[in-house]
């Protein structure tokens, strides 16, 4: 059974990574510049999560990011964070994996497809509907959506998903309208799936995702707009992909300089 045992501080040379737990997106280095400065002046303030597998035996679980710029730190000044607060969590691997995979997913921009992987992975090892949404604090509907039509969907549709250019709605209905296909026909559909999907963007004009958006405001955070609510609400109709396109651009850009460019 998964559990946190304690909170402690251990030396950071006592931590190791395992090869089957794992940070599952690239590290950013940006993001890691960004926690080595942030650590530097103000200290970890939210503990690694680390599995100890035997006493004193600790493998990262999470903090992937932190753990690295920590390390950056200490490259260039020896000595800093000899020890660091630790979350220490006991359980079997399967479990220690689904915790992985549940932290990497658990972030203020994860979108659906960084739960594809845990949820089938907890289900390839054999944990059951109820159990996966417990632990990802899901709904079981939620969850056999995503066994349901994450396995076999198309790479495409996938990378749609991801960018934001379409719904998990419009997704689902993709991959149901291919699974309900006539025998050999499956291709033909998705492939008339696809096109219908590119002509309804061309029409629609969708000015802005919600994931570009995200990173250059990220980028530009120190960045001040003199803007009106009504310059906000065409932000999130250009994110929403609602409206009148070109009126869109234009407000937005004019109101948030850069964004569009």
């Amino acid at each position: 059974m998964l559990t946190t045992k304690r909170f402690d501080y251990v030396g950071i040379d006592q931590i190791h990574l395992h090869p089957s737990v794992a940070n599952h997106r690239p590290l950013n280095e940006t993001k890691v510049a960004h926690y080595a400065e942030d650590i530097a002046r103000n200290g970890l303030l939210e503990p690694l999560v680390v599995w100890e597998r035997n006493p004193g035996e600790f493998y990262l679980v999470g903090g992937f990011h932190r753990y690295n710029a920590i390390r950056r730190i200490r490259e260039s000044r020896p000595g800093f964070f000899d020890r660091i607060d630790v979350r220490v969590v006991h359980g079997d691997l399967d479990e220690i994996q689904a915790l992985n995979l549940k932290l990497n997913a658990d972030r203020l921009d994860a979108r659906i497809t960084d739960y594809f992987d845990a949820v089938i992975f907890m289900a390839n090892a054999n944990w059951d509907t109820a159990r996966i949404a417990r632990f990802l604090d899901k709904s079981e509907a939620w969850i056999e959506d995503i066994l349901k039509y994450a396995p076999g969907m198309d790479s495409r549709i996938r990378s749609m998903l991801e960018r934001g250019d379409i719904s998990w709605a419009k997704a689902k209905a993709v991959c149901k309208a291919v699974m309900s296909a006539e025998a050999g026909q499956e291709r033909a559909v998705l492939e008339r799936e696809l096109d219908a999907i590119r002509n309804g963007s061309r029409r629609a004009g969708k000015v802005l995702t919600y994931r570009s958006a995200s990173a250059k405001l990220k980028k530009s955070s120190t960045t001040m707009y003199n803007v009106s609510g009504a310059d906000v609400l065409a932000l999130l109709e250009a994110v929403s992909g609602k409206g009148d396109a070109k009126a869109l651009a234009d407000r937005v850009r004019k109101a948030f300089p850069g964004l569009l460019d």
